[in-house]
Parts: structure tokens; sequence; C-alpha cells
């Protein structure tokens, strides 16, 4: 299939964008996640008097209005306008001016986005309308909407990309493999340049009714938000759901030296499995976990000890928490004490199918400043967690080669290297 290939071509990221709970742009997100900051605060996109949870990541100051045309305001899940955000400061930052691409480089520019819930939020807001009489207020694209397709395709017509246009939804890891569906087009010569990333909006009545039947959510901080999210601590007590985008422009390394853009890292490793174990629960021994980072490290070609730095999953459930420091135990044996790792969802929650982006980011950031964000709220660290989280304030390390973890519903597990360039 790849007969015309010598050999795979080395993908770097060099355009990023977000919108998040703690800050839009790249420069608002780092401050804020280097001076622990809680995007964590009481929700006010609708009204949560009967509902025990009260408290979300979610996005207050963001004009989402601004990002589309007034006649497609109604018509998108709120997932959209995050996603047309934060590809345009991702582009932005490449150097990259989508209207004077021919339209071979048209063609040769995808779009690869991750999302657990896509448009579900947009699809009940519509049920809502039906179901009180209030049919006009329904917009006529509710199907392709309500569909997570539709997200990639919003990014591909509004920047005139040609290119393949996909949405990967696995869960907690869609946006890990997302970007590392994205890597794998370019470094197999299909692709010459991706837009990919993840984005969710998961903060409606509907879902969070959902999440707490499966009883992940914590409803022990409504009065106290900032510190409801809490990984890896002793008194943590659930899920926090957060919303967000984080967007990335990767290309080829050459690519990127010649156009003389700025190179954030390169992906060098994937690696995915699944405990094949249950709809929701991981296996308690850690072990799929342990070797879809095991894979992204024979994939990159390196030794487990030359990881400095892993993003956690860190859900902040007392399962999830402790398997995952299992898992990484397993994957890197003694080395797993002397690595340095932190909890980006201890600050802006749950983001669904965006947190692997959501940890990539913080994971370029430290990279590139050389300091790694604390895991807020580690308090009281629990004793089945024993490993450096990081906790409560950022520290300065030398850092070349960090690890972003992963672990879903369905038990689907993914990791994936960056590796700094000098």
């Amino acid at each position: 299939m790849f007969k015309d290939l010598a050999k795979p071509r080395r993908v770097v990221i060099t355009g990023f964008g977000c919108v998040t709970p703690i800050g839009i742009g790249r420069e608002q997100f780092w401050k804020s996640l280097t001076q622990g900051t809680s995007g964590i605060n009481k929700i006010e996109s609708f009204d949560t008097s009967n509902s025990s949870v009260k408290i979300a990541g979610e996005i207050k100051d963001f004009d989402w209005e601004a990002e589309l045309d007034p006649k497609d305001r109604k018509h998108v899940p709120r997932t959209v306008p995050l996603a047309l955000a934060a590809a345009r400061q991702a582009v932005k930052e490449a150097g990259i001016e989508t209207g004077k691409l021919t339209q071979t480089e048209r063609q040769n520019f995808g779009v690869v986005l991750g999302t657990g819930g896509g448009g579900l939020a947009f699809t009940e807001r519509q049920y809502v309308y039906w179901l009180t009489g209030q049919e006009k207020k329904a917009s006529i694209y509710t199907i392709p909407a309500s569909t997570h397709g539709g997200l990639s395709s919003e990014l591909s017509m509004v920047f005139g990309l040609h290119g393949l246009s996909h949405v990967v939804s696995t869960g907690c890891t869609s946006s890990t493999d997302a970007i590392a569906y994205a890597a794998s087009h370019i470094a197999l010569g299909k692709q010459e340049m991706m837009l990919a990333g993840g984005v969710d909006a998961p903060i409606a009545r509907g879902i969070l009714e959902g999440f707490n039947l499966l009883t992940v959510l914590t409803r022990d901080w409504n009065e106290e938000p900032i510190r409801a999210s809490r990984p890896f601590d002793k008194n943590r007590s659930g899920i926090v759901v957060g919303e967000g985008a984080w967007i990335y422009v990767l290309e080829t390394l050459e690519s990127a030296v010649k156009r003389n853009a700025a190179i954030y890292a390169e992906i060098s490793g994937y690696g995915s499995t699944c405990d094949a174990y249950h709809r929701v629960r991981l296996e308690e021994n850690g072990v799929e976990p342990a070797r879809a980072m095991r894979l992204a490290l024979k994939d990159a070609g390196i030794a487990g000890e030359k990881v400095e730095y892993v993003n956690l999953h860190g859900t902040s459930t007392q399962l999830n928490d402790r398997i995952e420091t299992q898992s990484i135990k397993n994957a890197f044996g003694e080395h797993a004490y002397k690595l340095k790792m932190s909890a980006t969802k201890s600050q802006i929650g749950h983001p669904q199918g965006a947190s692997g982006a959501a940890g990539i980011g913080a994971a370029l950031l430290a990279l590139n400043e050389q300091i790694i964000a604390p895991t807020i709220n580690l308090d009281e660290p629990d004793e089945n967690c024993d490993l450096d989280y990081t906790p409560n304030h950022a520290k300065k390390a030398d850092i070349r080669t960090a690890l972003c973890n992963c672990i879903g519903f369905g038990s689907k597990n993914s990791a994936l290297i960056l590796e700094k360039i000098d």
C-alpha cells in the first residue's frame, strides 16, 4: 500500500490554539496552569436547582457567537465555535494563510478531531424544543449537527481544506487517537498538513444526569468548586466535567524547517490497547494501560528511562487514579519513581474526548518552558498513589521527552510520545 514511501516522515507540531476554562489562547492557558488556577465553578448555562451536581469546568468568558456567521448560530453545537476559535489560533501561530493556499495544498491539508460527546448537548436542546411545543426554535440541521462527523466538516469548510476530514470518538482517548491518526497520515505521505486535536462541551443537564447514573461525578464539593477536582488525593470523590478545545497544526519536520516555522515538539510514538473487560471500569491490574505506554515507547524507539515527564489522565476517581498509578509502575518499573508527572484535570475538569489534546498541550508547553504545571488540590496523597504528581506548585525541570497518558470508557488506553527538537 505504501510502496512509494521509503521510510516514515518525521511529524512535528508547529501551531497551538485553545479555548479552556482557565483561559483562551496558549499564553493564558499556560499562565493559569503554572499558577495553579482552577477553572471549576458553579454551572451557569442551565438551572442546577434540581441537580445534585452543580459545578463544572465551564468556560465563562468565550464569545461563541463571534466565531460564527449569524445565520449559522442556531444550527451548530457549542463544540463548533470552540474548535473554530482554537483552530484559528493554531493556524495563525503556525504562520499559515489558508486563503492563499493553492488547490494542491488544500487537497493535502486535512482535519482530524477527537470528541466524546460531539453534538449531544445540541441534540438535547432540540429535544427540549420539540417536547415543550417550541418546534420553531429547533434547527433544520438537527441530524447533521448531532453527528460527530460534522465537527471536522465545519473546520474544513471554514478554512477551505479538501484533505481528509474525520472525527475520532473513542471516549476519553478520542483526541489522543485523533492526533496520532493525523500524524500517521503525514508520516505515510498521505497528507502534508493537518489540523488535529480535540473538542468537547458536555455541560448539559441530560449528560450530567447520565454521568450521575454511573456514580462517577463528585457531589461533595458543590460549595467549594475550586477544590473539587483532586486527582490522587486521599479525599477525591469523583470527576468534575469540563469543556474546551485544543487544536494543533501538524506537518513534516522537513516542511517546518523549510518554512522556518517554530517547532513545539516531534510526535515520535503512539500506542493503544483495550482491556476488553468492562463498559466503563478498568481492570485492576493495570496491564493494558501499561502495554499502551510500552507500545508508544517502542514506536518512538526509546527506552522508558528517556522519558522525564508524564501528563496523567488523572480523573479524580478512586478507581482510575489508583489503577493509573499501578499501570505507570508496570510500564516503567523503578523509573516510575523518578518521573515527574501532573494531572491537568485538577485545574480544568474532565473535558471528555478533548482530554488527551488538553494533556498534550500541557506537555508541549512543559517541554518548551521547562516547567511542570502542578496537580492542584493534592493535599493528602492516597497511600496507593505514591509517585511524584507535582503537588500544588509548578516546578522547574529539565525535560526533553514527555508521555501523555489517556484511559477511556470501554477500557481503552492510549499513550503518545512527544520529543523536543533542538
